[in-house]
C-alpha cells in the first residue's frame, strides 16, 4: 500500500501540491477564528456535587450567586462614606439596573465590613449575574468592563480606579492572553527552528521545508478544531497545545523524510524512486510513529472533563494532520526539487563539519562493547531523577494560579491587599430541609448556628456569610423573630436573603470564606472538613441534605473523577501501544522493552516536575514567585498520555532503522550500532528542535500550560540522551537475536543470549 502510494504521489506531485496549498490558504484564513469559539470554563461531562451546587443556585433562589463578578475599587479618599460612598452607591445602582444582573451587594447594602478595606481606601462589589452557565457570564465580562469604566471617569472622586474581576473575567483574559502566547510562541520558535534545521541538513531549502509543513499543520488543526468546536465543547488550552504539538511533530516527521530523502539521493537514486523508496521506509515509520502518538490522545476521550477530552480531541487533529502532511505534501515537493534542497553549496561546505559521522560511530561501537555499563549507569541516572515522584502532592497549586498582569489578576491583587481574597472562592454549602419544613424555623436554625460556629473554628477560615451570620451578636431567638415573618426580613435584607434563602424558604447557602493564609492546596481540605461536618450535624433523614460546592469543590469533585480513570488510560496505552509495536516489528521483547523505557522517562519527566514546581528548585527561572506545593490534576494525566506517544517517536525511528539492517545481515550487533549511528544525528536535532518549542510555552502566563510545556520540553530531552541514545542500544546488544523473536528465531534458543554477552 505503500509502494502505491508512494508511486501516486510521485506522478501527481504537481495537484497534491496545489490541493494542499488551497486547503492551507482556507485553513489560515479560517484559524484566527477558532479562539474565540473555544471554552474558558473546563467542568465535567458528568454530574458532581459542585456542579448540583451551581444548578441549585440557579434554579432555586431569586438572585442567585452562582455566577458572579466582583468589581474593585482603589481610591485615595474614603469609599465607605462622604463622596466616595455615594460614588460606590452609584455605580452599584447603574450595575444592578442592568437586565441580565440580579443583584449588587457592597458595603452599604450589607452592612458587612467585609466589602471594606482596613484604612476605608478600597472597597469591593459583588455583582450577581442572571445567566444559564459560567460561558454565558463570559460574555458578560466586556459590556460590565466597559460600564464600570465609563462610570468611573464620570464620578467625582480623587484617583479612583476599578478592576473587573471573578471567574468568569479571570478566564476571559486566560483566553486573552492564551492567543497571545500562541502567537508569540511561534513567533520565537519559528526562527530558532530554521537555525537548528540549518545545521541539521547544511542546506537553507531543506531546512525550510520542515518549517512549512509545521506551520500548515498548525493552520489546519485550527480551522478543523474551530469546525469540531461547534458540535462539542473544546477547551481553551487546546490553543497552545496545538502550536506545540503541531510545530514539534510535524517538524519531527518531515526531519526523518527529508534526511532519509538526501540519503536516497546520495545512494545515486533519481529523484522520483528516491522519494519512492522515502516513502516505503521513512514513511511507514512515520504512519507508526503517529499512531502510536495518538493512542494517548485517544485515552484522554475517556476522561470526565472538557479540558481533557478537548486535547485529547486536538492531539488526535494535529498529529493526524502534521502525518498526512509528512507522507504527501513532503515527499511530493521532494520530488519536484530534486539535488534543489541541498542548496546553497557554500553553505553545506561550511556545515560539513556538523554532520560528520564519527562522534555517532563512535559512541555506537562504546555502547557495543560495554552495554551492561551503560545499562547500569543509565538506570542509576533515571533512578535518582524518579525519585521525587514518590513525595507528589495532587492539588490545585498554593500560587501562582492566577494569571498576573490582567485586569483580572490585578483585582484579584487588590484582594489579597486588602485580606479577603477569600471571596473569589468560597466554599459554598448549601442546606435543604426535609419537604413541609423551613430552613430557618428555630431547629434548622440551632442547626446552621452548630454548623457555622464549627467552620468558623477552622484556623483556614476568615468568616462563615449565612442567614445565622447576618447580624453581628444575634442569638437564635432573634434570628428566629427575623425569619418569623418572612415577608418583612426579605424587605429588610431583599438582597442578602435572595441570594441566601431559597424563594420557598426551604434551601439556603452558607459561603465559608477562607482566610488570607489559606492556600487553594488547603482549601481542599476545608472542603473535605466541610462536607464531613455537614453529615454530622445534618444527617441525611426525611429528605435533608447538605452540598458542597464552589470553585475549589468543584476541582476537587473532579480531581477525584480524573484520578479514578487515571488506572484505565494508563492500562489502555499501554496495552495499545504494545500491541502496535508488536505487529509492526513481528517481536515479543521489542514492545515489552520499548513499555519498560518509555515509562522510566515518564517516571523521570515526572519526578522533575515535582522538584521544579511543587518544590519550586529553579522556579524563580519560569517566572514563577515560589513552589506551588502541589501538582494539578490534569498534568500528570495529559503528560502520561502526550509524553509516552511523543517518547515512541524516537523508539520508532531507532527501532525501525535498526530492523532494517538486521533485515539486511541478520547480526543484531551491526543493525545496532547501524541503526544508532544513522538515527542519532535525526534524533538529536529533531528532539532540540521540539525543546526549544516546548521550552518556550514553558515561559507562558498560565501556570497550567506551564506545568505541560515544561513537562513536554523535559521528557524530550531525557528520551533523547538517556533514553534512545544509552539505555535502548545497551538493552537491543544484552538481547541479542532474541530482540526479534518470534518474528525471527535465534539460531539456539538456548544460548543466544550468552552467545551475545560472551561476544563481548
Amino acid at each position: 500500500m505503500l509502494r502505491l502510494l508512494a508511486r501516486l504521489l510521485v506522478r501527481w506531485r504537481w495537484p497534491c501540491v496545489a490541493i494542499w496549498a488551497v486547503v492551507g490558504a482556507v485553513a489560515v484564513a479560517l484559524a484566527p477564528r477558532t479562539q474565540h469559539r473555544l471554552k474558558t470554563h473546563g467542568g465535567s461531562g458528568t454530574p458532581t456535587e459542585a456542579s448540583a451546587v451551581d444548578d441549585l443556585l440557579r434554579t432555586r433562589f431569586a438572585g442567585p450567586l452562582s455566577e458572579y463578578l466582583a468589581v474593585t475599587l482603589e481610591a485615595g479618599a474614603q469609599l465607605g462614606d462622604g463622596d466616595g460612598g455615594r460614588a460606590v452607591d452609584s455605580l452599584r445602582q447603574s450595575l444592578a439596573a442592568l437586565p441580565y444582573v440580579s443583584g449588587v451587594l457592597s458595603f452599604h447594602s450589607t452592612g458587612d465590613s467585609t466589602f471594606i478595606g482596613r484604612d476605608g481606601h478600597a472597597t469591593f462589589l459583588i455583582v450577581a449575574l442572571r445567566v444559564p452557565t459560567g460561558d454565558s457570564a463570559g460574555g458578560l465580562v466586556a459590556p460590565i468592563r466597559r460600564l464600570v469604566g465609563e462610570r468611573v471617569k464620570s464620578l467625582p472622586v480623587r484617583g479612583l480606579t476599578a478592576h473587573v474581576t471573578g471567574r468568569s473575567a479571570l478566564d476571559i483574559d486566560v483566553r486573552t492572553i492564551s492567543g497571545e502566547d500562541s502567537v508569540r510562541g511561534e513567533l520565537i520558535s519559528m526562527p530558532l527552528t530554521l537555525i537548528v534545521l540549518i545545521f541539521a541538513f547544511g542546506a537553507l531549502v531543506a531546512g525550510i521545508l520542515p518549517l512549512v509543513i509545521g506551520f500548515l499543520a498548525i493552520s489546519v488543526s485550527l480551522a478543523l478544531i474551530g469546525v469540531v468546536a461547534r458540535f462539542t465543547p473544546m477547551s481553551i488550552f487546546v490553543l497552545n497545545l496545538t502550536t506545540m504539538i503541531g510545530l514539534g511533530v510535524g517538524i519531527d516527521y518531515s526531519l526523518l523524510i527529508v534526511t532519509r530523502f538526501r540519503e536516497e539521493l546520495n545512494r545515486g537514486l533519481p529523484r522520483r524512486n528516491a522519494a519512492i523508496r522515502t516513502i516505503t521506509t521513512a514513511g511507514g515509520a512515520v504512519i507508526t510513529s503517529g499512531l502510536t502518538v495518538m493512542v494517548g490522545f485517544a485515552a484522554l476521550l475517556l476522561t470526565p472533563l472538557v479540558d481533557t477530552r478537548s486535547i485529547g480531541i486536538g492531539g488526535l487533529i494535529v498529529v493526524s494532520v502534521a502525518m498526512a502532511l509528512s507522507i504527501t505534501l513532503m515527499p511530493a515537493m521532494l520530488a519536484l526539487l530534486g539535488r534543489a534542497i541541498d542548496g546553497p553549496k557554500w553553505l553545506a561546505r561550511r556545515l560539513a563539519w556538523y554532520h560528520a559521522p564519527m562522534v555517532w560511530e563512535k559512541w555506537a561501537r562504546s555502547l557495543s562493547r560495554h552495554p551492561i555499563r551503560a545499562l547500569t549507569l543509565g538506570g542509576a541516572a533515571v533512578a535518582v531523577l524518579t525519585f521525587p515522584l514518590f513525595f507528589i502532592r495532587i492539588g490545585l497549586p498554593a500560587r501562582n494560579w492566577w494569571t498576573p498582569g490582567t485586569e483580572a489578576g490585578q483585582g484579584v491583587e487588590i484582594l489579597n491587599r486588602m485580606g479577603v481574597s477569600g471571596v473569589m472562592t468560597p466554599v459554598r454549602l448549601l442546606v435543604e430541609a426535609p419537604a413541609g419544613e423551613r430552613v430557618v424555623s428555630a431547629t434548622w436554625l440551632r442547626k446552621l448556628r452548630a454548623l457555622s460556629d464549627s467552620l468558623r473554628a477552622d484556623p483556614r477560615v476568615r468568616t462563615v456569610r449565612s442567614v445565622v451570620d447576618l447580624r453581628a451578636r444575634s442569638s437564635i431567638l432573634g434570628y428566629s423573630l427575623l425569619y418569623s415573618d418572612i415577608a418583612s426580613a426579605r424587605s429588610q435584607y431583599p438582597e442578602f436573603l435572595d441570594a441566601y434563602l431559597s424563594r420557598d424558604s426551604r434551601m439556603t447557602l452558607m459561603d465559608v470564606m477562607l482566610s488570607d493564609s489559606t492556600s487553594l492546596t488547603s482549601a481542599m481540605g476545608v472542603v473535605r472538613r466541610a462536607r464531613l461536618l455537614g453529615r454530622e450535624i445534618m444527617p441525611d433523614s426525611g429528605g435533608a441534605r447538605v452540598w458542597a460546592g464552589g470553585f475549589v469543590a468543584s476541582n476537587l469533585d473532579l480531581q477525584e473523577h480524573l484520578l479514578k480513570r487515571f488506572p484505565l488510560i494508563v492500562l489502555l496505552i499501554l496495552l495499545t501501544t504494545a500491541a502496535m509495536l508488536a505487529i509492526s516489528f513481528k517481536s515479543v521483547l521489542v514492545p515489552i522493552k520499548a513499555i519498560a523505557m518509555n515509562t522510566l522517562s515518564v517516571g523521570a519527566t515526572f519526578g522533575l516536575i515535582v522538584l521544579v514546581f511543587q518544590y519550586g528548585w529553579g522556579s524563580s527561572l519560569l517566572g514563577l514567585d515560589g513552589p506551588t506545593e502541589a501538582i494539578y490534576v490534569l498534568v500528570p494525566v495529559l503528560v502520561f498520555a502526550v509524553v509516552f506517544g511523543l517518547s515512541m517517536d524516537y523508539e520508532v525511528f531507532l527501532l525501525n532503522r535498526i530492523k532494517e539492517a538486521f533485515d539486511k545481515n541478520g547480526k543484531n550487533d551491526e543493525a545496532t550500532m547501524e541503526g544508532l549511528s544513522a538515527t542519532a544525528p535525526v534524533i538529536t536535532s529533531a528532539a532540540l528542535i521540539m525543546i526549544l518549542v516546548f521550552g518556550v510555552f514553558a515561559f507562558a502566563r498560565v501556570l497550567a500550560m506551564q506545568f505541560l510545556a515544561f513537562g513536554l520540553a523535559v521528557a524530550v530531552l531525557l528520551d533523547a540522551t538517556l533514553i534512545r541514545m544509552v539505555l535502548v542500544p545497551a538493552f537491543m546488544h544484552l538481547a541479542g537475536e532474541w530482540n526479534w523473536w518470534p518474528g525471527f528465531q535465534p539460531r539456539d534458543k538456548s544460548t543466544a543470549v550468552g552467545q551475545s554477552l560472551d561476544r563481548r
